[in-house]
């Protein structure tokens, strides 16, 4: 059997592997989770270790590809891994997205937040990873190894991005561990190349998955990610068995007006998969966006959401400003909305800045001095005149 580069770890790692500890691997199907999922069981054979070993996948739903479940079993078989598949109680990324959506369009409806919020997650905002794949695995893991240490592994390398470049070979993580019980996250393969990762897979006689082999995709996740490079969201329209999902995703970019990839139109990927109305549908939630976007950069700063929102009480004019445009907005989207006038924006605020209040302990309006009550952009040297 051919040799594989060295595996990254710590003393920390090598320590809990000495003592009764499960070691899980998140799989996906993709070439970095496979590999790594290699090169950690020789690592446990050459040190032997004797605990349990368990390869993990989080299923996303409609978003996954179809060969990607079969990969992991796959791959857990040959090395004599026990599998378990896990899921989102209440459905998977496609759900959440829409979940997402309705649950903001009704904060919005009810102005409990300034702007129109985005369905889709984002590099920055990745809860598509935090709460589908990482919470849920944790959750399954405690409720499978209650009297273990936890090792949690990836296929993560610092090849792939600048931002991995920067992780640990191995991190404590509280969140797994429990009175007496340690949890850890490794990421055993962090240094390696691609060329080692396909080196690797080879090395058991697996075959890629048919994603990279048939539809010329550079990494394996969701069928479209947000993460996706021009290339692969083109290559992944190309499986016929993903274009009820791709014109699903068209359709919430047309529903909510946001683009999938910040300015990159899913829509715009590859039309032929698209009616002439759903194109029209398009054209025209671009053209609200555009105004959107433009609408929303006249909100004062002041007014826009922050920590603590909402800081302060608009004024009449910024109340009606407010009101005009969430009105447009709304109509952008089909919407029905609450507070259109001056008069119930400044109130919506002066109900929320009361529930606050409630909330984290604020002082209310009877303690506060005078000058507190008056919005700070609206205090004139005149006004503090008597103070």
């Amino acid at each position: 059997m051919p040799m594989l580069p060295p595996v990254a770890t710590t003393p920390e790692i090598d320590s809990v592997l000495q003592q009764k500890t499960v070691v899980a691997f998140g799989v996906s199907g993709g070439k970095d989770s496979i590999a790594g999922l290699i090169a950690t069981h020789r690592y446990l054979n050459s040190i032997g270790f004797t605990g349990p070993r368990l390869a993990v996948h989080a299923d996303l739903g409609s978003v996954e590809w179809d060969q990607s479940l079969f990969k992991c079993q796959e791959a857990a078989e040959k090395l004599g891994w026990e599998m378990d598949v896990t899921t989102r109680q209440a459905g998977g990324m496609m759900e959440r997205w829409l979940s997402r959506w309705s649950n903001n369009t009704q904060r919005y409806t009810d102005l409990s937040c300034v702007q129109l919020i985005l369905p889709w997650s984002t590099p920055s905002m990745r809860f598509c990873t935090s709460e589908l794949k990482v919470a849920v695995i944790r959750s399954r893991l405690k409720k499978l190894y209650p009297d273990y240490n936890i090792v949690n592994a990836t296929g993560i390398r610092r090849e792939e991005s600048s931002s991995r470049a920067k992780m640990p070979i191995a991190k404590h993580d509280p969140q797994t561990a429990r009175r007496g019980f340690e949890g850890y996250q490794w990421n055993p393969i962090i240094e390696w190349s691609v060329g080692e990762v396909w080196g690797a897979i080879a090395s058991e006689g697996l075959d890629p998955h048919e994603a990279y082999t048939r539809f010329n995709m550079s990494r394996v996740s969701c069928r479209w990610c947000i993460m996706s490079s021009g290339p692969d969201l083109y290559n992944a329209t190309l499986d016929p068995a993903g274009h009820e999902l791709y014109r699903q995703m068209v359709d919430l970019e047309i529903d909510s007006t946001f683009a999938f990839q910040s300015n990159k139109w899913l829509g715009d990927v590859n039309q032929t998969l698209l009616s002439s109305e759903t194109k029209d549908r398009l054209e025209l939630a671009k053209a609200a966006a555009a105004r959107r976007k433009v609408l929303e950069a006249g909100i004062p700063n002041h007014l826009r959401f922050e920590k603590q929102w909402p800081t302060c009480i608009p004024s009449l004019q910024e109340a009606s400003l407010l009101a005009e445009i969430r009105i447009e907005v709304a109509a952008g989207i089909g919407l029905n909305i609450k507070c259109t006038d001056a008069t119930s924006v400044i109130q919506r605020y002066e109900e929320l800045t009361e529930l606050k209040h409630l909330k984290h302990g604020i002082p209310g309006p009877e303690d506060l001095g005078l000058e507190q009550l008056i919005p700070a952009v609206q205090i004139q040297p005149q006004q503090l005149s008597f103070f």
